[in-house]
């Protein structure tokens, strides 16, 4: 079979890179066109943009990155309709894979498999209106999507369990346990996002949240893969906050505690059991304050809080981000503080909800049994 993946950032990357290797090990004449990043190159097939040149959020980068946007999306359009694979599977990243579904169902070109659900549930739920249209199998990897799509939506999805979590786990028991710190101090980690904006707008707060900590923690930044190490020497300059690049596991398997920009990087923070804090600015924060209570479809934004539907982690958003409500939120999970030990309690049944099962596997057993059955008729 053909496949056709289409990532646009760190975390689908990752996903689809696995789901890669599942579908080789249940189809072997398997092939790959992609857009997507290294460890999906990693898998094989052909690499045709890399999501470097798709991670753009915010009005204003999107405005002003419109042109590339809209170059990127046609060439996607056209190598899709020139290469003609048996399925297009799209992971995340909705704002533009929604548009290739809507172009790739126009034309009949193939089935469209969604792979990690949109998060429609949180706001513009609209969309559902062209996932029905557009998307023939969704796969979800969140337990209460199901009641959420099947229930609310009446539109039937494929729950694979999550790969988030088996992604720890493996890398957990391949590592022994936790890691060994490198230095003699205990480690605050700084997850500041995976893209340029998102790093601009939540690492420098985060630093100066922790500076008074410096004397007696590693303060380390988690690079994300995909940002040239120099994009971070504007923020880390004599500061005393170290960088590492491409190894968050390995620093999360080190850290006392955390700051983390909201995203995939709060429940893998979960995963390996260290008390966070999750940071996210905005502009405008009194005004998105609002709309956020206005226009969330969800009291969370966290992927801990939203899966457990409680407050697991404290959330410091939009108008309740602030240096001074970070410093105060970091001191409670820190050894000794009054929030530590409630929030790895709490922790536990996250683990619980989202179980061992085996997601990349399940969603290829899956995808390449209704290819099968979509091929015979």
């Amino acid at each position: 079979m053909k496949y056709y993946l289409i990532a646009g950032e760190a975390s689908g990357d990752l996903h689809a890179s696995h789901l890669m290797q599942a579908l080789k090990q249940r189809d072997s004449e398997a092939r790959f066109r992609y857009f997507g990043g290294d460890m999906m190159a990693a898998q094989g097939g052909e690499l045709v943009k890399h999501y470097r040149e798709l991670a753009y959020m915010g009005f204003v980068p999107v405005l002003m990155h419109l042109p590339t946007i809209l170059r990127n999306m046609k060439r996607c359009k056209q190598d899709i309709k020139q290469w003609r694979p048996d399925v297009v599977v799209l992971v995340d990243y909705p704002g533009f894979n929604l548009d290739i579904a809507r172009y790739v169902h126009r034309e009949a070109i193939c089935p469209v498999y969604y792979y990690i659900a949109p998060k429609i549930w949180a706001w513009k739920e609209y969309r559902m209106k062209r996932i029905r249209r557009d998307v023939d199998e969704l796969f979800s990897i969140l337990p209460f999507e199901v009641d959420f799509f099947e229930g609310k939506h009446h539109y039937p999805i494929h729950y694979v369990g999550n790969p988030t979590a088996q992604e720890v786990r493996e890398w957990l028991e391949a590592n022994s346990g936790k890691a060994e710190t490198s230095g003699s101090r205990a480690v605050i980690a700084l997850l500041a996002g995976s893209r340029k904006q998102e790093i601009k707008d939540n690492l420098p707060a985060m630093i100066a949240a922790t500076r008074h900590l410096a004397d007696r923690y590693d303060l380390v930044v988690a690079g994300a893969p995909g940002i040239d190490t120099a994009y971070y020497d504007r923020f880390l300059k004599d500061s005393g906050v170290r960088l590492v690049t491409s190894r968050t596991y390995e620093l999360l398997a080190t850290a006392t505690a955390a700051l983390v920009t909201s995203g995939t990087a709060t429940l893998e923070t979960c995963m390996f059991r260290v008390p966070q804090v999750v940071c996210y600015y905005t502009p405008l924060p009194r005004f998105i304050g609002l709309m956020k209570r206005l226009v969330l479809s969800v009291r969370w934004v966290s992927l801990v809080n939203l899966i457990v539907d409680r407050e697991v982690v404290t959330e410091l958003v939009a108008d309740t981000f602030s240096v001074q409500n970070i410093r105060r939120e970091l001191e409670a999970i820190l050894p000794g503080g009054s929030r530590r030990q409630q929030m790895l309690d709490d922790y536990e049944e996250v683990h619980r909800r989202l179980g061992d099962s085996q997601a990349p596997a399940v969603a290829a057993a899956t995808m390449t049994g209704l290819l099968k059955h979509h091929k015979k008729q």
